[in-house]
């Protein structure tokens, strides 16, 4: 095994909790995704022989990547479908199994503590790090270049207002009924319907395996995305994929293809398919009754 590749190995072993972190720092689970791609292309393009902590290199590199990220976003998104308090999701009745609204409750219960606006990229940093992956302060210093005592602080100021924040949970209702009605008017070809639901700007992004089966690499635009998916969902179901409202095609007990939406009022702006079976494998697949 050459050196790229026992990196490679290294990365996938820490590839759940580095995604983990992000998917908390950004709220989004495309997001995330990209921020741990962009943590490999760091880790390959490196002197990996002259690291001494890698796990402690990888957390350094997914968190100032995750910083970056958050300094770019030029709009603001609505809250993620995940972001839901486990004390509403116990609310909901409307006869959704027990152990399915029990799958809710982990996902949005994880990522409830990192979607406040009113945390600074560094606060929800030094929060996120300290306290739910119990990283140590001078280790946070390092990463957002700062003395452990201001890290604990950011922290401390973080915590503070995460127990103060009267945190409005997203319509989940709504959410799933344009997931709904998205799967609706693609099934019956209802193309009309379809662009009312998509955003005008809205991006469709494919993965290779997904591109080879004959899917577009990337389209822009709802009439484009429009075209693309309507007559092609049948027997796809809604689902919950890592805590996000997404779109699963199950065949013999197995998810063989995984859409994951990004939905705002009442239009998706983003979609993203995925159709590598390995990773689709690493996903936390959740079939929502139809």
């Amino acid at each position: 095994m050459d050196q790229l590749d026992w990196l490679a190995a290294r990365f996938e072993e820490d590839r759940p909790r580095l995604r983990a972190i992000a998917y908390r720092m950004l709220g989004s689970i495309i997001e995330a995704d990209d921020a741990v791609q962009e943590t490999w292309l760091r880790l390959s393009r490196s002197e990996a022989d002259r690291i001494a902590n890698l796990r402690g290199w990888l957390t350094t590199a997914v968190g100032r990547t995750c910083i970056d990220m958050l300094r770019a976003r030029t709009r603001h998104r609505e809250v993620p479908f995940a972001a839901v308090s486990p004390e509403t999701v116990a609310k909901w009745d409307d006869g959704t199994d027990p152990e399915q609204q029990a799958l809710i409750s982990d996902s949005v219960g994880l990522a409830l503590l990192t979607v406040l606006d009113t945390l600074t990229p560094h606060e929800r940093l030094a929060f996120v790090l300290h306290d739910v992956f119990d990283v140590p302060f001078d280790e946070i210093a390092s990463i957002v270049g700062c003395s452990p005592a201001a890290a604990r602080q950011m922290a401390s100021r973080a915590r503070r207002r995460v127990k103060g924040a009267a945190v409005t949970a997203p319509d989940l209702e709504r959410q799933r009924a344009v997931v709904d009605a998205f799967l609706a008017a693609a099934n019956d070809g209802d193309f009309d319907r379809l662009i009312t639901l998509l955003d005008p700007d809205v991006t469709f992004e494919a993965d290779d395996v997904a591109v080879r089966a004959g899917a577009p690499k990337a389209l822009r635009g709802a009439d484009a995305v429009a075209r693309s998916v309507i007559g092609r969902t049948v027997g796809a179901r809604p689902a919950l994929v890592d805590g996000s409202v997404g779109v699963a095609a199950i065949q013999g007990g197995r998810a063989r293809g995984v859409v994951i939406l990004e939905v705002a009022g009442s239009r998706i702006i983003a979609m993203r398919l995925i159709g590598d079976l390995a990773r689709i494998d690493q996903l936390d697949i959740s079939v929502l009754d139809v």
